[in-house]
């Protein structure tokens, strides 16, 4: 299938050069803009959202972490521990165990970029691709809607799959983000966001906001951070955030979540009298508290990030559910449709 491309990027309304790929292919940004004047830049390397700038106090606060410049983005996979900043996580979110998941009684092995198991799509997953623009919208509620063709056996997944993901801005400052795959062969999939959020300011350190999790249990993991099919509950646990507490440290969990119409999730910045609610169609919420960048790169104006810098909520399926038959579904098979829906809606506190 091929994915239709906008040919004259340049055509784009708010959209301008970010950078060349090292073969000298250009990168976009795209710019959402609504009534309120609350703005997102999105690339098309990795579908990466790179900005989300709120007016708080007459002012814009940039409210996630990122690079002012592409060379950056990409010298951040090169880091003890590649943050992902804001990229599109794809083509399985969070760790498979071993690397290795079996399917129609045949194994596959995949590569192994996290203590030998797999993480986030392998080596050269969705965050690190460049993305087509398919469509774009000005006006209100713009939006635009981004392609990506990953080949059969592209890091080792079966299938040639073809994913559309579809940024909008409402007017009412919420972001929501739209997943859509097919495959030509049975397969694997889990896509998820992983912008790094701070309701004070990129620059801030978030462990002074409090956050809300509507989960009575998360998954139980191994030293290695596999799930181990078991459930911990969190009733007197230091991780339970039904009421809403401060930001933790650290934190690489993934909280059990199900609702398609309530709040999953919240942030809350009481600096900035700012809210993020979290809604999503997906069984789980991984929170991280993270945004390292070891001192070796520079996030944007200059900002030196470190391991609480930003949190993210990571709105997927279970990682390693593959390899466990009782976890929710993640094969997407030939001829049927993934889709998953997100949205990060932003509020002021009275």
């Amino acid at each position: 299938m091929k994915i239709k491309h906008i040919s004259h990027l340049k055509e784009i309304h708010n959209c301008k050069l970010f950078g060349l790929m090292p073969n000298q292919e250009e990168i976009y940004s795209f710019d959402l803009v609504n009534k309120n004047g609350m703005k997102v830049q999105i690339i098309n390397y990795g579908a990466t959202v790179t900005s989300i700038q709120i007016p708080i106090n007459e002012k814009l606060t940039d409210i996630v972490l990122g690079f002012d410049n592409l060379e950056a983005y990409l010298e951040s996979y090169n880091l003890p521990s590649a943050p992902y900043f804001g990229t599109t996580v794809g083509r399985y979110a969070g760790r498979i165990h071993n690397a290795t998941f079996s399917l129609n009684d045949k194994k596959f092995q995949l590569g192994s970029n996290n203590n030998g198991n797999s993480l986030h799509g392998g080596e050269m997953g969705f965050g690190r691709k460049v993305w087509n623009v398919t469509d774009a919208k000005t006006g209100e509620n713009p939006s635009i809607i981004f392609g990506l063709l990953s080949e059969h056996l592209d890091e080792n997944f079966p299938g040639e799959m073809t994913v559309y993901l579809t940024y909008t801005l409402t007017e009412e400052n919420e972001l929501k983000l739209e997943y859509k795959a097919t495959s030509t062969e049975d397969t694997i999939i889990n896509l998820t966001h992983h912008s790094y959020f701070n309701l004070d300011g990129h620059d801030g350190n978030v462990l002074e906001q409090q956050m809300f999790i509507k989960s009575a249990k998360m998954l139980e993991t191994n030293p290695d951070n596999i799930p181990t099919g078991n459930y911990t509950d969190l009733t007197n646990h230091d991780f339970d955030f039904r009421t809403p507490k401060q930001c933790p440290f650290p934190i690489d969990n993934s909280f059990v979540v199900n609702s398609k119409t309530e709040i999953v999730a919240q942030l809350i910045s009481l600096k900035n009298k700012l809210r993020m609610n979290v809604y999503t169609d997906q069984p789980s919420v991984h929170i991280y508290v993270g945004g390292n960048c070891f001192g070796k790169l520079k996030g944007k104006e200059n900002v030196d990030y470190n391991a609480q810098s930003g949190i993210c909520f990571e709105t997927q399926n279970f990682p390693d559910a593959p390899n466990h038959p009782h976890f929710p579904n993640a094969v997407l098979k030939k001829g049927e449709q993934y889709s998953q829906k997100t949205l990060y809606k932003f509020e002021t506190l009275n």
